[in-house]
């Protein structure tokens, strides 16, 4: 009977700590990456980055991997040039602080704090802040909230910017024998009464526009009353430059 020949395992050559080495330099670069907040960047940070990479070498590629200045920064026309830049960066600063001021009506569900293509969206609980079909404040439950909305609409981060107040219901239709004759009515008095309430603490009330949207606007089911719940709601929003 003839034996199998074994086979010879190749020697190890020394380098498997590369493969390993390779994954950990890359997971540190996305670690960077996602670390690293383009909002918050001054032309003092980029010119550094640059001088960087120049010094290593990278400055003296040609073509789209080059740093240096080509003919549209002769114009003038330079990123950090644009309008919307220093605007972009205090918009980001001013959703943190959105997050951090209203805090505790966050964790109580009173409020929300969200960022979209509009700007930045802070949702009012309508359940919170008014009576059942009704588009009266409840101020005793709310002033302090409204204060410190007011307080931070007039900050620094939002200097020269315009607001949307946008009133939404859920799919109940209003009671006949009420004062609104649908929920179109309720939505938009409901965003007014927002309005007054701010336009009163001194901010000017040719920033603002106002909408009401009924029910056309839902963030859940109006099958279960939470779902309902969370669509009777009214939305301030810091508009960002598209949505003037």
């Amino acid at each position: 009977m003839a034996k199998k020949e074994k086979r010879s395992l190749p020697a190890p050559s020394g380098q498997e700590w590369l493969t390993t080495y390779s994954d950990m330099v890359t997971l540190m670069l996305c670690f960077f990456v996602i670390m690293f907040n383009p909002d918050e960047t001054t032309q003092a940070q980029m010119e550094q980055i640059a001088t960087s990479m120049r010094v290593g070498g990278i400055g003296a590629l040609s073509g789209g991997l080059t740093l240096s200045a080509g003919r549209s920064a002769d114009l003038g026309n330079t990123i950090m040039s644009l309008p919307s830049m220093e605007r972009g960066r205090s918009l980001g600063t001013a959703l943190r602080r959105a997050l951090s001021v209203f805090s505790p009506e966050i964790r109580s569900n009173k409020v929300r704090v969200t960022h979209d293509e509009r700007g930045i969206v802070i949702t009012l609980a309508s359940d919170a802040f008014f009576n059942p079909a009704s588009a009266r404040i409840n101020i005793e439950a709310t002033r302090d909230i409204l204060l410190r909305l007011g307080t931070y609409l007039v900050s620094d981060d939002l200097a020269g910017r315009k607001f949307r107040i946008e009133g939404h219901t859920d799919a109940v239709d209003v009671d006949p024998a009420g004062p609104w004759e649908s929920n179109w009515e309720l939505s938009t008095a409901r965003s007014i009464s927002i309005l007054h309430y701010l336009a009163d603490l001194g901010i000017e009330e040719r920033r603002f526009q106002v909408a009401g949207f009924a029910d056309t606007v839902p963030l859940s089911s109006n099958d279960t009353p939470e779902g309902r719940a969370n669509n009777r709601r009214v939305d301030v929003i810091i508009l960002d430059d598209g949505h003037l």
